[in-house]
């Protein structure tokens, strides 16, 4: 394979110097340059021409959020974003997302050789995550066909068969790069009554508050931060917390959510397998399981584990990923029900939960 070219974009020269020994500690990654400032980037993209940006969103001159809008006009490639660990931080690195950043990380922590190497394993897997997704990028301007994320013709919703699932029903998502925006198609498609949802999307502390809330403004349905020892209802949906495990529980008649920090399961907190593991102990046939796009094998053993209690499992297809990494190997496992296109998977829920899709 050959080597993935990094150039990273960032004013301080000390964060320049970290992230360059990180990632060229992985001898897939080469970082072929440094910049201090987006004017410095632009004369080295254009010269070097690497597969992968690190950008830093808060930048004089010119933030990183603006050069980056006008980067996406006008020469899009593969960003990853590195942010400050404050709110502030974690709306902007949003508005990264939707403006095309492929992923979002927070400045690598420096202390602890735990949270050296966890920040070490984050870094390197999101730049990889990146260059996957880039290279889908240009085999579709290659091969001429334009981005159908969401138009699979893979699996119809009306090939879906209704299942006899009970009031004890909880839906529970996985999801990584990319998964912020297909998360959100999925959500805003829904009515206003569903089964509580659980879902982990694999970001930084402190960004998932702000994704639930900017989802809540957008939806119909509730959606918040897990807290733990809550009790989970219905027409709720709740995002695990950055850098926390969420689990879901029986106590007594009620269903309840444990968040704990724990290590990195599967090179991840939160993991989607130790979500997935608990669906299928506390509510096993009456679940629904959905692996969407990301890198990695996060979710898909304990998918497996879910499809063994009864549970309905769905995998978003290859087309509409962003990368065809988590529902591949979940397919690969033998843990999926069923393989639909984005967008065909709200629809094929709600015919399963005999539920109207949301109109407008």
């Amino acid at each position: 394979m050959n080597q993935i070219k990094v150039l990273i974009i960032d004013d301080s020269a000390l964060v320049r110097q970290t992230l360059k020994a990180i990632l060229e500690s992985d001898p897939e990654i080469r970082v072929l340059g440094t910049a201090g400032d987006p004017y410095i980037a632009v004369q080295k993209i254009h010269k070097e021409k690497p597969d992968v940006i690190t950008l830093d969103i808060e930048m004089p001159k010119m933030d990183g959020l603006t050069f980056l809008q006008k980067l996406m006009r006008q020469a899009p490639m593969p960003v990853v974003v590195i942010s400050n660990q404050t709110v502030n931080g974690a709306r902007i690195g949003l508005q990264a997302l939707e403006a095309g950043a492929v992923d979002v990380i927070t400045k690598p922590k420096l202390g602890t050789d735990i949270h050296s190497e966890e920040s070490r394993i984050n870094l390197i897997d999101k730049v990889k995550s990146a260059f996957i997704a880039g290279k889908k990028w240009t085999a579709k301007e290659t091969s001429g066909i334009g981005s159908t994320a969401g138009h699979s013709s893979a699996g119809q919703p009306a090939l879906v068969k209704k299942c006899s699932l009970s009031h004890d029903t909880v839906i529970a998502i996985g999801a990584s790069t990319g998964g912020t925006e297909a998360i959100k198609t999925f959500l805003t498609t829904l009515p206003p009554s569903m089964p509580p949802i659980l879902i982990v999307q694999h970001m930084p502390e402190k960004f998932t508050a702000s994704f639930a809330k900017r989802l809540n403004e957008s939806c119909s349905l509730t959606v918040k931060e897990a807290q733990n020892n809550e009790t989970v209802h219905a027409n709720t949906v709740y995002i695990a917390p950055g850098d926390h495990h969420m689990r879901i529980l029986r106590k007594g008649a009620q269903k309840v959510i444990q968040i704990t920090k724990g290590e990195l399961v599967s090179r991840h907190r939160p993991s989607v397998n130790v979500l997935f593991n608990s669906v299928a102990e506390c509510v096993g046939k009456n679940a629904i399981g959905i692996i969407m796009t990301g890198m990695g094998d996060d979710g898909a053993s304990e998918m497996v584990s879910m499809h063994k209690k009864g549970a309905y499992t769905i995998a978003q297809d290859e087309e509409s990923s962003v990368v065809f990494g988590m529902p591949h190997k979940a397919i690969l496992k033998g843990g999926v029900t069923s393989v639909l296109s984005l967008n065909a998977i709200a629809y094929a829920v709600c015919r399963i939960l005999d539920k109207d899709i949301r109109e407008g």
